[in-house]
């Protein structure tokens, strides 16, 4: 894979070739370490829609530079917008030298009904207690084997752009082409992801298209253009540019803005073979509001620019998934571009998420809702259940006001009994329903606190809680059919055979082509309450193995130990289905299969 000519810095033979787009400069000029700063010695000559270019001899990588433009008698310095290193988000570009992927370990990515998505931020995932500054990937590789053995296959990274400060989420992306200076060099990720290869993960990083900055913006009046006072040649200068993170909006309506875009999502495929992109509120990329209720605010340009980026990334690695988090439920996000869709192959799943979440932290039984976890699990875009990637912890959902689901079930104690329980029968849900699963870092050692990019993960929680660890492990593992025996999970497949809202006791059928050691019964119980001789349906006849039991001590010596280990499931008379007796504990989960 090759990345098509881009502007920037490209170095050759001789030197550098330096190019950018300043159509309303005066002049410009490239001031660097070469030339000792010298705001004169190399010119840049006017070419083509505003684009500047000139090669300099003896230019090297690790050489810093800047572009001096003059518009009107005004001077302005600016980081080049397509440098793939900085010093720092207010220093200078970094020449560096751009790989194609040749050399870099060859890899292909699980299919999506296969995926197992841990979503992780590098300056908490990377860093142990006690270290100074933000996790770094030095720190990330060496929690890469961890991954492995937990069954995970794909690593979701928040942005990791050079973004303002030493500590951030990531979505306030200052420079977009540039690796965070306080996580690694380039070439860090570049290994980051050569090891996440070899041990069997893919990599999926997060982008952010639907505004830049909005600190520590050197795009902002990049040549000293705008209008109205607002941002200049790569934003929309009037009322489109407005967004919750400031009047960054890019203006896809420019073809330089959109090839910029386009650019950067090529480069991390191109360049440091990450397996696809998940793009951050795709609905303010395609609506001014982020809202489908209000059509009067809708960008086509952006939704354009959604479809020409995830084709172009189809073109050059058709292997590749671009995944939106839009959260309106929009099944159009998922079509095919001849479609009208904007052509990604799944979308974060709101419905799943808040449905899920709603109930699992409901004060008492009579509060729980169990239809709609019924429509959590049934709802899918169109006929394609992995269309949907469902959780019930991400970044948005454990910060902002909002915390883990331990917390949320029970404030101020969770690591209470019930905190505990409640959590993992959320997990439970999340790996036996159709759609692909993910969670959050530390979720699978009960980690409680918000999240926050300054406090790195309590990593000594996985010996206080190496039981619910373990349970995670063993979700993956029947998630991923290790054993053999439950194929159907990973099927397309559902049938909610039983509910029964009273109880909060829920019973569904999943499978792939069906029959042994396919068919899987799941039974979740949703109540203080434990049943005891409970008679639901099975798909068919004869007896149906326990494979997972929420409840048992292994996860967690407070835990009962109640529920049923096999159930023989009769033949039922004329038109009925075969019936079998089970016994589950309070807030529990049972997974059943036959041989």
């Amino acid at each position: 894979m090759k990345l098509p000519e881009t502007k920037g810095a490209i170095l050759h033979e001789k030197g550098c070739r330096f190019s950018v787009w300043a159509p309303h400069a005066d002049e410009v000029y490239v001031i660097g370490s070469f030339n000792d700063w010298d705001k004169t010695a190399h010119p840049m000559s006017a070419g083509k829609n505003g684009e500047w270019t000139v090669d300099i001899a003896g230019v090297k990588k690790g050489d810093e530079y800047k572009y001096r433009i003059l518009n009107d008698g005004k001077e302005y310095l600016r980081i080049d917008p397509y440098a793939r290193r900085v010093t720092n988000s207010v220093g200078n570009a970094i020449v560096w030298d751009p790989r194609s992927v040749a050399g870099m370990e060859p890899f292909t990515p699980p299919p999506m009904n296969e995926m197992i998505i841990y979503e992780l931020h590098i300056g908490t995932f990377g860093k142990e207690e006690g270290e100074g500054g933000a996790g770094t990937l030095e720190g990330a590789i060496r929690h890469l084997p961890y991954l492995r053995d937990l069954g995970v296959n794909v690593i979701e990274i928040m942005p990791l752009a050079e973004f303002a400060g030493g500590y951030s989420w990531g979505y306030n992306p200052a420079h977009i082409f540039a690796v965070e200076s306080d996580y690694g060099r380039p070439r860090k990720f570049r290994e980051f992801v050569d090891e996440a290869h070899k041990l069997g993960i893919a990599v999926i990083l997060d982008v952010v298209y639907n505004h830049f900055g909005p600190s520590d913006l050197d795009l902002w009046q990049f040549d000293g253009w705008s209008e109205n006072g607002m941002g200049g040649i790569y934003f929309y200068n009037d009322w489109r540019a407005k967004t919750p993170w400031g009047d960054t909006r890019p203006d896809y309506g420019r073809k330089e803005v959109r090839d910029y875009i386009r650019d950067n999502a090529l480069m991390w495929l191109c360049e440091y073979n990450v397996d696809g992109l998940r793009w951050d509120m795709t609905a303010y990329i395609r609506n001014v509001h982020g809202r489908d209720d209000d059509p009067g605010s809708d960008l086509a340009e952006g939704w354009n620019l959604m479809q020409l980026v995830t084709h172009e990334i189809k073109n050059i690695r058709p292997d590749a998934i671009n995944i939106a988090e839009d959260l309106q439920n929009n099944p159009y996000l998922t079509r095919r571009p001849k479609d009208g869709g904007a052509g990604f192959d799944t979308q974060w799943n709101a419905r799943f998420v808040h449905y899920v979440r709603k109930n699992l932290i409901a004060a008492d039984d009579a509060h729980c809702n169990m239809h709609e976890i019924h429509d959590a699990i049934l709802h899918r875009y169109y006929l394609n259940a992995f269309e949907r990637v469902i959780y019930t912890e991400s970044h948005d959902e454990v910060a902002n006001g909002k915390a883990r689901v331990p917390e949320e079930v029970d404030p101020g104690s969770a690591s209470s009994w019930v905190a505990r329980k409640k959590s993992t029968l959320g997990g439970a849900l999340v790996f036996t329903t159709p759609g692909i699963p993910m969670i959050f870092q530390g979720q699978e050692f009960l980690e409680d606190d918000w999240f926050h990019d300054q406090d790195p993960l309590d990593w000594s929680k996985i010996e206080k809680y190496p039981g619910i660890l373990q349970l995670y492990k063993d979700l993956i593992a029947l998630r991923k059919n290790s054993g053999g025996v439950t194929a159907g999970l990973a099927g397309q497949e559902v049938d909610i055979h039983h509910l029964n809202n009273e109880a909060n006791v829920m019973a569904y059928h999943r499978w792939k082509e069906g029959g042994p050691g396919d068919s899987t019964v799941v039974v979740v119980n949703v109540s203080t309450h434990a049943h005891q001789d409970y008679a639901i349906t099975f798909p068919a006849a004869g007896k149906w193995v326990v494979r997972l039991n929420s409840d048992s001590t292994f996860y967690d010596p407070e835990f009962g130990n109640f529920g049923s280990s096999e159930v023989y499931a009769e033949a039922g008379g004329k038109d009925q289905p075969p019936m079998g007796n089970i016994r589950i504990a309070p807030f529990s989960v049972l997974i059943l299969s036959q041989d």
